[in-house]
C-alpha cells in the first residue's frame, strides 16, 4: 500500500440489488474514495482488480473482495448479514472497509 492510501475507510451508501443470473446486494464505494483504493489495488489485488477487504456493517464483520465496476468499486453485502440486520434495498448502510492482503474467508464475525 502506498503511504497516502489509508488501510481503513468509512462511508455510507445505499444498498441495491443486482438482478442478474445470480442476484446479489451491493453498496457502491463513493467516487471520492476510489482513487485511494486504486492506489492500494496495485499492491494487494489478487486478480481482475479485486481488492481484498474486511467489511464492517452494523455488528457484523466479514472478509470479502471489492468488485471493480465502471471505474469504481462495489462492496458485496452477504445475505446473512443483510437478513440478520434487516437491511432493505435503497436503505443507507454505514460501511467500514479495512484493506487486507489475501483471499476472503467465509466467516462472519461479530464486531466489538
Amino acid at each position: 500500500m502506498t503511504p497516502a492510501a489509508p488501510s481503513r475507510l468509512q462511508f455510507t451508501g445505499d444498498l441495491w440489488q443486482w438482478r442478474g443470473p445470480a442476484p446479489h446486494y451491493f453498496v457502491r464505494v463513493p467516487d471520492d474514495l476510489c482513487p485511494l483504493l486504486k492506489d492500494a489495488a496495485a499492491l494487494i489485488t489478487y486478480g481482475w482488480g479485486m481488492i481484498p477487504v474486511t467489511v464492517g456493517i452494523g455488528a457484523a464483520e466479514y472478509d470479502t473482495s471489492l468488485f471493480p465496476k465502471e471505474g469504481g468499486y462495489l462492496v458485496p453485502v452477504r445475505a446473512d448479514v443483510r437478513q440478520t440486520q434487516a437491511l432493505a434495498e435503497d436503505q443507507p448502510v454505514q460501511v467500514t472497509l479495512t484493506l487486507r492482503s489475501g483471499r476472503a474467508s467465509r466467516t462472519v464475525r461479530r464486531r466489538e
